[in-house]
């Protein structure tokens, strides 16, 4: 999925990858990623930056089950993955790194129906907000944590 390959993320800007985890207490939780959080490194491997404190960052280290899921070209994605800690990004975007190997990728399309978008956001502080998206970007590609 090219919107995932961390190149052109200004163009990006809005898509969401939603990230579900599994609580202590087996409560599903949901989160909401950008293009500056996630990047595919190949079809079966996906890198994940996630804020240290968050109750994703929790849920991935302890369970390490998670499935990603977004809206692109019409078909809703779902992807199951097994994620690990591997890392850490460091200086002002200081994110915890997850390496997730895809376990199952299931597509949903409805004939009677054409998906437009999934959920979308606006930047508040759009040159901030991208310069440490590339930062991120560019830690996730390369692994040096």
């Amino acid at each position: 999925m090219p919107v995932l390959d961390g190149s052109d993320l200004e163009a990006h800007v809005g898509f969401t990858i939603l990230l579900t985890t599994v609580t202590a207490d087996n409560w599903p939780h949901l989160a909401m990623l950008s293009v500056g959080e996630v990047v595919a490194i190949d079809p079966r491997e996906v890198r994940l930056a996630l804020w240290p404190t968050s109750t994703a960052a929790a849920n991935t280290g302890r369970e390490g089950k998670v499935t990603l899921a977004c809206v692109h070209n019409g078909v809703a994605y779902s992807i199951r993955a097994h994620a690990s800690r591997i890392g850490e990004t460091v200086g002002e975007a200081a994110l915890v790194v997850f390496e997730a190997h895809i376990e199952e990728v299931f597509e949903d399309v409805a004939p009677y129906a054409v998906l437009e978008h999934g959920v979308r956001y606006r930047l508040t502080d759009e040159t901030a907000t991208l310069e440490r998206w590339k930062y991120v970007i560019a830690h996730l590609k390369t692994a040096l944590l």
